[in-house]
């Protein structure tokens, strides 16, 4: 009876091992997928803020402000309706790839979470116009300390965060229809409630979608579906990022010294 019980303890000891160490390797997968995201996002960004911008009067579509002007491509991208389009494609793109991605493949997935990530390089070009490099490099910095030590919390953390799931949800929504709102009101009131609830709104997510990341694959390692796996990590990837994303740009607000 006791070797009995002592193979069941070796047993079960090397089947908790596997699934730690089958756990550090979808998280090191999630975090690696979206800094990839994070780099085209960056990279998309820059260099089309520096296409769509001039300091040479003659290719001048727009002026920005003293010796600097907007290209064909900068005014095509900032002041035609092109611009609307630009605004919500990212919002119209993330609720299609949540319906889609149990009909995709892992290599589909990740392409299009790939194209995803550059065309928010787009979206957000405009902020190198509008705030100086250094505060947008000092934020993006802040903003990666505070990520860091928020998925470590929603990580390590014995409390579970999943009731607060629905008040995510509808923080949100209400966040999404406030800021539609407001691009017709444009009352700086309302910006400012909007940055600073979107900041703690994030925070939260942040630590939420990383601890449901680490549950979601401890309740599904035991089928050994690497497919549905993959995907669960390219999933957990956007959530990830649009949580670094988001909380980077509210902060930005506060923090960015506009040019």
């Amino acid at each position: 009876m006791a070797e009995y019980q002592t193979i069941r303890s070796v047993g079960a000891g090397a089947r908790s091992a596997r699934i730690d160490e089958g756990l550090r390797a979808h998280m090191n997968k999630v975090y690696g997928l979206m800094s990839v995201g994070m780099l085209l996002t960056g990279a998309a960004a820059w260099s089309i803020s520096g296409l769509a911008t001039t300091t040479d009067p003659s290719l001048a579509a727009g002026q920005l402000g003293s010796g600097k002007y907007l290209t064909d491509l900068g005014a095509l991208i900032y002041t035609s309706p092109l611009k609307w389009v630009i605004m919500f494609l990212p919002l119209v793109m993330v609720f299609a790839f949540s319906a889609m991605i149990n009909r995709l493949s892992q290599g589909a997935a990740q392409l299009f979470f790939y194209a995803y990530a550059a065309l928010m390089g787009l979206s957000l070009s405009s902020i190198f116009l509008v705030f100086t490099g250094t505060s947008i490099a000092q934020t993006f910095l802040i903003t990666a300390i505070a990520f860091a030590a928020l998925s470590l919390f929603g990580y390590t953390t014995k409390k579970d965060l999943s009731g607060l799931g629905t008040f995510f949800m509808m923080g949100v929504i209400g966040l999404i229809v406030a800021m539609i709102v407001n691009i017709f009101l444009a009352s700086s009131a309302l910006a400012f409630a909007i940055s600073a609830i979107g900041v703690l709104l994030f925070a939260g997510l942040t630590a939420y979608d990383t601890q449901n990341i680490k549950t979601t694959y401890l309740e599904h390692a035991h089928t050994g579906d690497q497919e549905w796996l993959g995907k669960a990590a390219i999933m957990g990837a956007l959530q990830l990022y649009l949580d670094f994303i988001n909380l980077f740009m509210f902060l930005l607000q506060f923090m960015g010294n506009r040019e």
